[in-house]
C-alpha cells in the first residue's frame, strides 16, 4: 500500500513525539529510569505525549526574528521525567546532569539540520544560559541523547560551515537577539524518523514547503504491507490539525524594554525603543 500524506510544521513536531514515545530506549527509560529534557517546541511536544505537561518555551524564531518569552517564571523549562511525574531541574543542573546514570536519556530540540544528519542549537543569551552550560556535559556524561528536530530546520551546508559564520558578538544589528551557534551530537529524530518509529514502512520525503499555514511543511510517501500503513495513517490523522506545543505564558514574544534586554545582543527593537 502506497500512502501520501502532508503534515505541517506543528504536526510534524507532535508526530516526532508519538515516534519518540515509541523507542524502546524512551520506553525502558519511561519505566524504570529518567528522561532529561531542555525546553523547546519539539521537546515540549514528546513532553506532553509522555507526562501529559508541557514545557516552557525560552527562545524561539518568529516573524519578527530571533526572539525569547515576554515571561520568564512560569513552568519548567528543564525537567527530568522520573516514575511517570515530572520534576523541575533546573535550580541544580549540574547536579541533575553528573547524577544521570547508563540508560537514562536526554532529549534535546535544534534550529539546524544539515543532509548530514548532524544539528546544532542557537545560544542568544550569554553562555547559552544556564542549559547552554551543560549541553556539552549531557552530551559527554550518557550515549542515548536524543536530538528532536523536524526537516524544516533543513539548511544548506554543512553544520561545521555554518557554525564557524555564526556568532552573538559578530553581529551588528539583528531582528531580534544575535545567536551563535553549538554542534550538538546525539540520536537525531525526525518526522521520517518517527514514522519508521511508528511502523514497519518505508519513507520518502518528496516535497518541503506550502502555503496558507502549510508553510515549512512536509510531504511524504509511505509504502509497505497494508495493515502497517494503516497504522502509521491512524498516528498521522490523530495530529492533523495540532497547534504549537508550549506552556501558554510562554509562548508571548519578548518585547523591548524587557528584562532580557541586557543580556541579548544587537537586537533591532531595543535599540528602536531607545531612539
Amino acid at each position: 500500500m502506497r500512502l501520501q500524506v502532508t503534515l505541517t510544521v506543528s504536526e510534524s513536531k507532535r508526530l516526532i513525539a508519538k515516534g519518540m514515545a515509541s523507542h524502546p530506549l524512551v520506553k525502558n527509560a519511561l519505566a524504570s529510569g529518567r528522561i532529561f529534557l531542555k525546553g523547546g517546541t519539539t521537546v515540549s511536544a514528546v513532553c506532553e505525549e509522555l507526562v501529559g505537561i508541557p514545557l516552557r518555551i525560552s527562545g524561539r524564531i518568529v516573524p519578527r526574528g530571533t526572539k525569547t518569552s515576554q515571561k520568564s517564571l512560569v513552568g519548567f523549562h528543564c525537567a527530568v521525567i522520573e516514575g511517570g511525574e515530572l520534576i523541575n531541574a533546573e535550580e541544580e543542573l549540574d547536579k541533575v546532569i553528573t547524577s544521570l546514570r547508563r540508560d537514562d536519556i536526554g532529549i534535546i530540540g535544534a534550529n539546524a539540520l544539515d543532509v548530514h544528519g548532524n544539528a546544532a542549537l542557537m545560544y542568544g543569551a550569554p553562555l547559552g544560559g544556564g542549559p547552554g552550560r551543560i549541553i556539552s556535559a549531557l552530551m559527554a556524561e550518557i550515549q542515548n541523547v536524543f536530538v528532536v528536530v523536524g526537516l524544516e530546520k533543513l539548511v544548506p551546508g554543512s553544520i561545521i560551515e555554518i557554525v564557524s559564520k555564526a556568532g552573538r558578538k559578530n553581529v551588528d544589528v539583528s531582528m531580534g537577539m544575535a545567536v551563535g551557534l553549538t554542534p550538538l551530537m546525539g540520536i537525531v529524530v525526525n518526522e521520517r524518523d518517527a514514522i519508521h518509529l511508528l511502523g514497519a514502512v518505508n519513507c520518502t520525503v518528496i516535497a518541503m514547503g506550502g502555503i496558507m499555514g502549510a508553510e515549512g511543511a512536509t510531504t511524504m510517501i509511505i509504502d509497505g504491507k497494508k495493515e502497517e500503513v494503516e497504522k502509521v495513517h491512524r498516528t498521522i490523522m490523530s495530529v492533523k490539525g495540532a497547534s504549537v506545543s508550549g506552556l501558554e505564558e510562554s509562548l508571548e514574544e519578548c518585547i523591548a524594554p524587557n528584562e532580557k534586554c541586557k543580556v541579548h545582543r544587537a537586537c533591532f527593537y531595543k535599540r528602536e525603543k531607545q531612539t
